[in-house]
């Protein structure tokens, strides 16, 4: 299993549809910040370990895509913070955590 990278609006609102059939786990990533890189370890160990496969894996890169980024903070009411990640149920945030708190062991505790 993998993640797929959006960038586009109109991928963000498929996403958010989808959420109303399946989770949606998406990552805030920024490629430019080593807290960010660890998150990326993170959700790419637990992707590879032993995923929840009722859930699809996104990224959205903050610094390329800001408009998407922005968009994801205002839609969900979560206040954007880069590394992120944000798990969507029914068109609504249903988890989130930042920075440290991205962990394998978090993501398999909310997710499984």
């Amino acid at each position: 299993m993998n993640w797929t990278e959006f960038t586009t609006a109109e991928e963000w609102n498929q996403i958010l549809e989808q959420s109303a059939e399946r989770g949606q786990l998406v990552l805030k990533h920024s490629t430019t910040c080593p807290v960010s890189s660890n998150a990326l370890k993170e959700f790419n160990d637990y992707i590879e370990a032993n995923p929840n496969s009722n859930v699809d894996y996104r990224l959205v890169k903050v610094i390329e895509s800001r408009p998407i980024s922005n968009q994801i903070a205002e839609d969900l009411g979560v206040k954007h913070e880069s590394p992120q990640v944000i798990y969507i149920k029914d068109k609504a945030k249903y988890w989130s955590a930042t920075h440290w708190a991205i962990t394998e062991e978090h993501i398999k505790a909310v997710l499984d």
